[in-house]
C-alpha cells in the first residue's frame, strides 16, 4: 500500500490531478500494483479524505494554532511508536504540521494497523496528509520526510 501512496505523491502534483477511481485502478494495476494493495490504497485514501472534511468541519480553525501539548494515551504510543510521536512532535514544533493534520495522521496511522509503525511509513502518511491539503513542505523537510533513516542525504550544493 505504501508504495502505491508514494507512487500517487510522485506523479501527481495534487489530488485533484489523479484520473478518477476507476481509471486510476487501471492505471495502477498497468504499473504492476497488485488489485489488493490497490483496494486498500485507495480506501485508505478515501478514510483520509473524510478524516480530513470531518476535522475541518467540527473544529474551528483556531484549532490549528493550538498551543496545547498532546497527550499520547498507552494504545497510540504502542500503536504508532515512541519515533513516531517524537517525530510527530518535531514535525509541529516546526510548523510543518498543525495540530489538526497531527490528529489526521495520528488517525490515518492507527488505521494501518501495524505496530510499533515504522518510521518511513509515518513519514509517508505525513506526505500524504499534506499533499490530500494541497500542501508541500518546505524543501529541508521534504528531504526529512523522503530520506529513509539508513541513507546517508546527498550533498547539497550552496548555490
Amino acid at each position: 500500500m505504501f508504495d502505491i501512496l508514494v507512487y500517487l505523491y510522485e506523479t501527481y502534483y495534487r489530488p485533484d490531478a489523479c484520473p478518477d477511481p476507476e481509471a486510476l485502478v487501471k492505471k495502477l494495476s498497468a504499473v504492476g500494483f497488485e488489485d489488493e494493495d490497490i483496494s486498500q490504497a485507495l480506501g485508505w485514501l478515501t478514510d483520509l479524505a473524510t478524516a480530513t472534511d470531518e476535522f475541518n468541519s467540527c473544529y474551528p480553525q483556531q484549532a490549528a494554532f493550538s498551543f496545547g501539548t498532546r497527550i499520547y494515551v498507552e494504545q497510540e504510543i504502542n500503536q504508532i511508536g515512541t519515533a513516531a510521536v517524537g517525530f510527530l512532535q518535531f514535525l509541529e514544533s516546526a510548523k510543518v504540521i498543525n495540530a489538526i493534520q497531527r490528529e489526521i495522521v495520528v488517525g490515518r496511522a492507527l488505521a494501518v494497523g501495524e505496530a510499533p509503525l515504522p518510521l518511513d511509513k509515518l513519514k509517508v502518511i505525513v506526505l500524504m496528509v499534506l499533499w490530500s491539503q494541497g500542501q508541500e513542505p518546505d524543501s529541508l523537510m521534504f528531504d526529512e520526510l523522503l530520506l529513509d533513516e539508513d541513507e546517508e542525504p546527498e550533498p547539497r550544493l550552496l548555490h
